[in-house]
């Protein structure tokens, strides 16, 4: 199993001192295996994406696939591709944005597109109602499977909660879809859900770890704070492998 470092969990701020570089280099250096690059942290993507080229198995792009008004980003999906392609990354990951009935026609067209790239593309829970209930989930990967389309999931753990769903109940209807885990433990503060590592979670994150397949990807997602960010990370990786009982 491969064990990545979302940069994000490092934090905008932290993210915005040093660059995604210096996080990456930190990442592997704490263990990771390969790490996931965001877009919306992105300084300079000309220079940015070449030099973090081969220490990134994935990448995340923000913009959804479908706009608002149910049609195809094209635009998002190209940029998406495009950097995946620059890092040398295997996948990258979406979320489906506003996909309704109106936009099955351009599933075809993203079928076409998706067989010539190298690049997998991987559906994301985001933490929104269109985009992040297993109802709107399960209704778009039957319409995906209908088009041809041979499409895997981010499952993150911690956003089922922001959508008011469980996530053991999602992880129990989707695994068979699963291709990547984003780990992520939540807590509740009085007015919203906040990230927090696994053994501070509020929630049955074992049992849904236990509920996932263990032979995919698994990607800290939750920040990744303290002096000393090197021990952090290494801390929290040793940890997120002996829960999944790697050699």
């Amino acid at each position: 199993m491969e064990l990545l470092i979302s940069l994000s969990s490092f934090g905008a701020a932290e993210v915005g001192r040093h660059g995604q570089l210096w996080c990456a280099q930190l990442a592997i250096a704490a263990g990771a295996h390969s790490v996931e690059v965001r877009g919306e942290l992105l300084r300079d993507r000309a220079t940015e994406l070449p030099a973090l080229a081969e220490l990134a198995s994935v990448y995340s792009e923000p913009a959804p696939l479908w706009r608002s008004d149910g049609s195809l980003d094209n635009d998002a999906l190209e940029q998406g591709l495009s950097a995946a392609a620059t890092l040398r990354a295997r996948r990258l990951k979406m979320s489906i944005g506003a996909f309704g009935n109106e936009s099955r026609a351009s599933l075809d067209r993203l079928r076409a597109r998706l067989g010539d790239s190298p690049v997998e593309l991987l559906i994301e829970n985001d933490q929104t109602a269109s985009a992040g209930t297993l109802a709107a989930l399960q209704r778009f990967f039957t319409a995906a499977d209908e088009a041809g389309l041979d499409l895997g999931m981010t499952f993150d753990m911690g956003n089922w909660h922001w959508v008011g769903e469980c996530p053991l109940r999602a992880a129990e209807a989707l695994s068979q879809r699963v291709r990547y885990v984003h780990c992520k433990g939540v807590q509740r503060l009085p007015a919203r859900w906040v990230a927090v590592p696994l053994a501070e979670s509020m929630a049955p994150w074992r049992s849904v770890l236990n509920a996932l397949p263990a032979d995919v990807p698994h990607a800290i997602e939750y920040p990744l704070v303290g002096d000393d960010l090197d021990a952090v990370a290494k801390r929290e990786i040793a940890a997120l492998a002996a829960v999944r009982a790697l050699p």
